[in-house]
């Protein structure tokens, strides 16, 4: 007679949490930020950090694109008071700091891999996909490396671990964009946006949350 399979606990370590919320009323926040930011952009030179071609806004959408910004941060700073706990694993309600910037992407154009110091969590919400959640061959995803490093990818990549987020390891995630789409992530993963390849315009606006 055969043993039993023997009983073992999984623990979880190190869990990096990538926080995906689709907005109810995304379609009327981007039907009203969407003129406000190609707006902007005629009328403001780009003030690129990481981008790789495009435009970018200064950080400051909430001051200048109105009611539908303002709803779109008290949104993330929501979203991030749920996420987070304290060290006991108790929730807390933090006034979190803001800045937000728009990004506006057309063919060829991307972001390369960089995190954001100085900030606890970060987030990109799409104003247009630019057809990219009809057509993902368009590019564009919002791609996260790894934090856990290569290695496992490189000794055996046909294996991966038996746990939720374990398929992934020692690759990178991927997150397609859609309009009305939220994605919110610790500051410190590096990401970056992949070359778009459309012939219309991606548009987001990324933010970052600090104490």
């Amino acid at each position: 007679m055969s043993n039993p399979p023997l009983a073992f606990e999984t623990v979880a370590a190190f869990p990096t949490p990538i926080l995906v919320i689709d907005l109810p009323d995304g379609a009327q926040l981007n039907a009203a930020l969407s003129p406000t930011l190609l707006k902007r952009e005629a009328e403001q030179p780009s003030k690129s950090h990481s981008t790789l071609g495009g435009w970018q806004s200064t950080w400051d959408v909430d001051k200048w694109a109105g009611v539908p910004a303002i709803k779109l941060l008290a949104v993330a700073r929501n979203v991030a008071n749920r996420a987070t706990v304290d060290r006991a694993g108790q929730p807390v309600s933090i006034m979190w700091q803001a800045n937000m910037w728009a990004n506006i992407n057309r063919s060829g154009h991307g972001n390369e891999f960089h995190s954001h110091p100085g900030s606890y969590w970060s987030g990109v919400y799409y104003v247009d996909d630019g057809g990219i959640q009809a057509d993902p061959s368009l590019g564009g995803e919002l791609e996260f490396m790894d934090p856990r490093g290569p290695a496992p990818a490189m000794y055996a990549p046909h294996l991966a671990f038996a746990l939720p987020g374990g398929l992934s390891v020692g690759t990178n995630q991927t997150i397609v964009p859609k309009a009305g789409r939220l994605v919110m992530f610790p500051s410190w993963v590096l990401h970056q946006v992949r070359p778009y390849r459309g012939t219309a315009q991606r548009i987001s606006i990324a933010l970052n949350l600090s104490l």
